[in-house]
């Protein structure tokens, strides 16, 4: 198992790297298979985000599953063990949701979401393009990302590319509760569209669907 750690805008210390290393094993235990783990420090320089100024985000690589899991703490270590109690568990869920398959599980159906309406009015901020010479997602590798700072302001964007594959709304669910985000990318293999889901409030998700104009 390749382990690779880097820090965003930090120096990692050799007691950061040995903790990560000698940690490990319960993601291995979990999930043998692991072929890659990730870890990311952060540090947030606003003094009123001490509590939480360390981020540590973990990301397993197991053959096509992908499972992340981040948190933040007033130190590196703490925010390290939070981080992987909350991967460990998404690990486990994998796990189990495999065996629950090959024991002739099915899934749920996909509930029918029906139509989301923008809860909020847009917001449209005109800011600095980017110039060509800036990274774009086609430069970079599948799950490769890169921060490009917008001319002169405190403006970061960061670019990643993600690998979009054909999936119910119910897997694409599930794969978002997997990675901790509150929205998950992918193609809807009922309908070959680009999609998104998204957590809404409480238990409800919301859909969006991309068809192109000319195909309209």
């Amino acid at each position: 198992m390749e382990i690779v750690v880097t820090g965003r805008h930090l120096q990692i210390k050799p007691k950061f790297r040995d903790v990560v290393e000698s940690k490990m094993n319960r993601v291995t235990a979990i999930a043998p298979d692991t072929q890659r783990v990730q870890v990311v420090l952060s540090h947030e320089g606003n003094p009123r985000l001490a509590d939480t100024a360390m981020r540590v985000e973990l990301t397993v690589i197991a053959g096509r599953t992908v499972v992340r899991a981040e948190a933040s703490s007033s130190d590196d270590l703490s925010a390290l063990d939070l981080a992987l109690d909350k991967l460990t568990l998404r690990l486990r869920r994998t796990r189990d949701r495999r065996k629950d398959h090959h024991r002739g599980y099915e899934a749920a159906a996909a509930v029918d979401l029906g139509v989301v309406e923008p809860e909020t009015d847009e917001v449209v901020a005109e800011y600095e393009p980017l110039t060509p010479a800036q990274a774009v997602a086609g430069d970079l590798e599948p799950g490769e990302s890169v921060e490009v700072q917008v001319g002169d302001t405190p403006i970061v964007i960061r670019r990643k590319l993600h690998i979009a594959e054909p999936m119910t709304i119910d897997e694409a669910l599930y794969e978002m509760e997997l990675i901790g985000h509150d929205f998950f990318l992918f193609v809807n293999s009922e309908t070959n569209r680009p999609s998104v889901v998204y957590r809404r409030h409480g238990y409800s998700y919301g859909v969006f669907e991309i068809e192109s104009q000319k195909n309209l």
